[in-house]
């Protein structure tokens, strides 16, 4: 009886050290990131270069459209003037910076809760406002689609001015409204799929609607985030702990384990969204002024935008080859300004390209006033 009591206890410490042992291995298992096959590598990295590409292509010829309308309108353009340009990186800088102090300083769960409320609402605008024109073709022709105006004022009399003045319908609510049940499900979940739609949404709303005016000013901003990116990416470990820290729809990324997880996948490559627009709203710059030489070949445009692609695959290449986090407009920027410029003189039309302004009636207006001005002075 001693015997089989002694066999029965070896035999049940045995299976605990056996049973702790699995758990063990199966904690470092769960913890440990699964290294990325090459082909797991090329698909995310070919995915992230073709999703940045798609904003930039579309959002550039939304961005004409626009142009135009708001040249029929008479509505006055907001763009962004060389001191702008020149003042964005330093801007740009100061808040890269305040957010690192922030993470540094108060837990990221709270500032990353904040964020995504934030983000939600403005991902589930953006996203409405690209999926309203498919869901107007959609929608059946024989339901009811009532309009309506919302109008927000402040003042009295002569100094009332509108704050809000926004026409929509029935089929903008209906496309606002599945818009926000796509958010409330970025909210619970968090999906990387999620994430990067939102993303789509901003990066293609912000080159439609984000004006340079001259090509000039183009040049500066893009000369100037040059050097912020290498700045804060090879100096210092700001942009990379943002980057990583921040959990909200401003980058996009897709999961180098997705052949071996699926859609669970963890382990992900990522492309800044300030890596697509920047560029962007640059190519889209001269597309219009394609569209501004009235001719059928859109050289500039297309230049460009191959230019960015082969920027782009650089980035990816040097990034794989040194396993350190690249920054992109260190590529970018070369390609994007550097092409075109070299086609330009090429066809002889470096001049007119310099030249060449989005609202040249704004310019033309405030020259007139100089005018009136001095010769007012003279008559005195």
């Amino acid at each position: 009886m001693e015997a089989a009591s002694v066999n029965e206890s070896m035999a049940d410490q045995l299976n605990e050290t056996i049973a702790e042992s699995a758990d063990a291995a199966a904690g470092k298992n769960g913890t440990e990131r699964i290294p990325a096959t090459p082909e797991g590598m090329a698909v995310a990295y070919g995915s992230l270069v073709v999703m940045a590409m798609l904003p930039i292509f579309f959002g550039a010829f939304r961005s004409v459209r626009y142009h135009r309308e708001q040249k029929e309108s008479g509505e006055q353009a907001e763009t962004m003037s060389s001191k702008d340009a020149a003042m964005f990186p330093l801007i740009a800088s100061a808040t890269l910076f305040g957010l690192y102090l922030f993470f540094q300083v108060f837990s990221k769960e709270y500032i990353n809760m904040l964020l995504t409320v934030y983000f939600f609402f403005l991902g589930v605008l953006a996203l409405a406002h690209i999926l309203s024109p498919l869901v107007n073709k959609l929608v059946p022709s024989w339901v009811p689609n009532e309009q309506y105006h919302l109008i927000l004022t402040k003042g009295t009399g002569d100094k009332k001015t509108d704050l809000t003045n926004y026409e929509f319908d029935q089929r903008d609510l209906i496309c606002l409204g599945g818009c926000t049940i796509f958010g409330v499900w970025y909210l619970w979940k968090r999906h990387w799929i999620a994430n990067n739609l939102f993303g789509l949404a901003f990066a293609l709303n912000g080159v439609e609607f984000l004006q340079l005016n001259r090509i000039s000013t183009g040049c500066i901003l893009l000369g100037g985030l040059f050097v912020y990116d290498i700045f804060w990416v090879f100096g210092t470990n700001v942009m990379v702990t943002v980057a990583k820290s921040f959990e909200a729809p401003i980058k996009l990324v897709f999961p180098q384990d997705l052949l071996e997880k699926g859609l669970s996948a963890s382990n992900f490559a990522m492309l800044g969204l300030g890596d697509i627009v920047i560029p962007g709203i640059f190519i889209a710059l001269l597309l219009r002024f394609d569209v501004s030489l009235h001719q059928n070949r859109r050289t500039y445009f297309y230049s460009s935008f191959v230019a960015y692609f082969l920027g782009l695959v650089a980035t990816m290449i040097v990034m794989h080859i040194f396993k350190h986090a690249q920054p992109a407009l260190l590529y970018l920027v070369p390609a994007c300004i550097g092409i075109p410029l070299a086609v330009a003189c090429i066809k002889g039309e470096i001049g007119p390209m310099f030249k060449y302004e989005d609202n040249p009636e704004k310019v033309d207006q405030k020259s007139e006033e100089k005018m009136a001005t001095a010769n007012d002075r003279k008559d005195k």
